[in-house]
């Protein structure tokens, strides 16, 4: 004679996690049979590139020279040669330290600061979108934001203690500098365009 008490995987009603389980299970079949039985992936972050302008407290603005970018004044037909920054958050890093990597182009050519003793800044070419999914190999283009009383500054986190800075001197390339004195200006305006 049979029991009375019905087996629990004999309905998948009979438990309130049997049917969270049993739609998993099937969810994970389905998707390994369209897959062609490889595993199935899970989606892959939307990266949000954000386009913004980018001036010193000195109101020099970047732009591209001999490929490298500068600060310095640029009025009348000049204006036309600014570069807009394009950045994204790196979800690899500390969220509470604001990472950005930041590039210009449309993100094809990526601030970079491998770490080293004296560090320097340079372009390279990179998919800033591409650039968070790397990981730790994204921590030479990674700059941790701060923010204080209208300007933000920007630490290499390859190199920490290196901020992104200007020369006080008009038409230099942009550099990185430990502190502000008075030939490095480190404070930043950061406007969204």
């Amino acid at each position: 004679m049979a029991s009375p008490m019905a087996s629990p995987m004999a309905s998948p009603m009979a438990s309130p996690m049997a049917s969270p389980i049993a739609l998993t299970l099937t969810l994970l079949i389905l998707c390994a049979e369209a897959e062609g039985l490889a595993s199935c992936h899970a989606p892959t972050l939307q990266t949000k590139v954000f386009k913004y302008r980018i001036w010193d407290m000195n109101q020099k603005s970047l732009y591209l020279r001999n490929d490298q970018l500068v600060a310095g004044h640029l009025q009348g037909a000049n204006a036309a040669l600014e570069e807009k920054v394009f950045w994204v958050p790196n979800r690899s890093f500390e969220h509470a330290r604001l990472p950005v990597i930041m590039g210009i182009q449309n993100g094809t050519r990526c601030l970079a600061s491998p770490a080293a003793p004296q560090p320097t800044l340079r372009l390279e070419a990179a998919n800033i979108t591409e650039l968070p999914r790397a990981g730790e190999a994204s921590l030479p283009f990674t700059f941790f934001r701060s923010y204080k009383d209208g300007l933000w500054r920007f630490e290499s986190a390859a190199n920490p203690g290196w901020f992104l800075c200007t020369s006080a001197r008009g038409h230099e390339p942009l550099g990185l500098s430990r502190h502000p004195d008075a030939s490095h200006v480190l404070d930043f305006y950061f406007q969204l365009c």
